[in-house]
């Protein structure tokens, strides 16, 4: 006989680190019915970005959305603002951006890892998987002089270059994480309790995927082959070595995968960035004040992030918009939860890696 329950999964739990809610309807152990609540975290950051500070000053402001892709919204945001000024930065200062959005993926990603690791139960490679995340915070705050909020991007550039012994630093680390991610791999592929007891669960099929509009590694992890770095060309990404990762299997196996490849992807391209880093100046002289609508897309860690903004040529801006790339996965995270069993909610949530605080910003 079949028994109908609800049980609520947040807006705090042991396994949910950012407030958010999802109230499952359970027939017996399986989950057959889901709801969201996304709203538990309101700062008014849009609001701010128009009332408070001026357009030089909200690249800054915008870092605040997210500790994780901080660098990804001051650029998004930076880009708008430069497209609505007619500016166009030179090769250095994209190399010197694609380097910091780069360094940024692989830290996040290694955190989603790191948490699914501690989902399965593995609290030991957890904190070894933060540890050697520390190889890439140590650079990231060597080239910006923060870890976590870098302000390193401004309009027109950005705020400091990278030397030589900077360069020596960044090949340093990656060599030595390179060594680390290949062990973490071997892992994942062949650890059944970490990994492979996943093949199957918390599935999100091709078709899903186009239906609910999913994005980042929860759509490249289904084969469906949509990244922002691909389909625009505000940056050279294939002339630093950029490959799109897709797997297949759109279960949480296939997620773990496609962040695992895309750290090395990623750590590669960083390689090429600090061996090739064009010359040229790292600031700019940009004119004139916004006026008029710019809509601008990057790659985040978690999928596309959206920036509109609107200026009427005054020091404030007349709108700011932002659609984070976990609001936008929502719908296929709530189908995905149909049909699993709740046993499995946890790790099916960690392979999602969302992130509230860019969602109720």
């Amino acid at each position: 006989m079949k028994k109908t329950v609800h049980i609520p999964l947040g807006s705090q739990h042991i396994s949910l680190l950012e407030p958010i809610r999802f109230k499952f309807e359970c027939e017996n152990e399986k989950i057959v019915g889901v709801d969201a609540d996304v709203g538990f975290v309101h700062r008014g950051v849009e609001l701010a970005c128009t009332r408070n500070f001026e357009f030089k000053q909200v690249g800054y402001v915008v870092a605040r959305v997210c500790g994780l892709c901080a660098i990804t919204h001051s650029l998004s945001y930076t880009l708008a603002a430069e497209k609505l000024l007619g500016y166009e930065a030179n090769d250095r200062i994209k190399y010197l951006r694609m380097l910091m959005v780069e360094l940024d993926r692989i830290h996040s990603h290694m955190l989603c890892l790191a948490h699914t690791a501690e989902n399965a139960g593995f609290e030991a490679l957890f904190m070894q998987i933060m540890g050697d995340r520390e190889l890439i915070m140590d650079v990231q705050e060597a080239i910006s002089g923060n870890r976590v909020q870098f302000d390193f991007i401004a309009i027109g550039g950005v705020n400091r270059d990278l030397t030589p012994e900077l360069a020596d630093l960044i090949r340093h680390n990656l060599t030595a994480l390179s060594e680390k991610i290949d062990a973490l791999m071997v892992l994942f592929e062949g650890n059944w309790s970490l990994s492979l007891k996943y093949k199957g669960v918390g599935v999100l099929s091709l078709e899903e995927a186009y239906t609910y509009n999913a994005l980042g590694p929860l759509a490249r992890a289904t084969g469906l082959a949509t990244d922002v770095r691909a389909e625009t060309n505000d940056f050279p990404y294939e002339a630093i070595g950029y490959k799109m990762i897709l797997e297949s299997g759109g279960d949480i196996h296939a997620r773990n995968f496609v962040r695992l490849r895309e750290i090395v992807n990623s750590i590669d391209m960083c390689r090429n960035i600090a061996d090739n880093l064009p010359a040229g100046e790292i600031q700019e002289k940009t004119k004139g004040k916004p006026k008029g609508e710019a809509l601008v897309r990057v790659e985040a860690p978690r999928g596309e992030l959206f920036y509109l903004v609107r200026g009427n040529g005054g020091n404030m801006l007349e709108r700011v918009r932002i659609k984070t790339p976990t609001f936008s996965g929502i719908p296929a995270m709530m189908e995905v939860f149909k049909g699993s069993e709740y046993a499995d909610a946890p790790a099916i949530l960690a392979s999602f890696d969302p992130c509230m605080s860019c969602t109720a910003k």
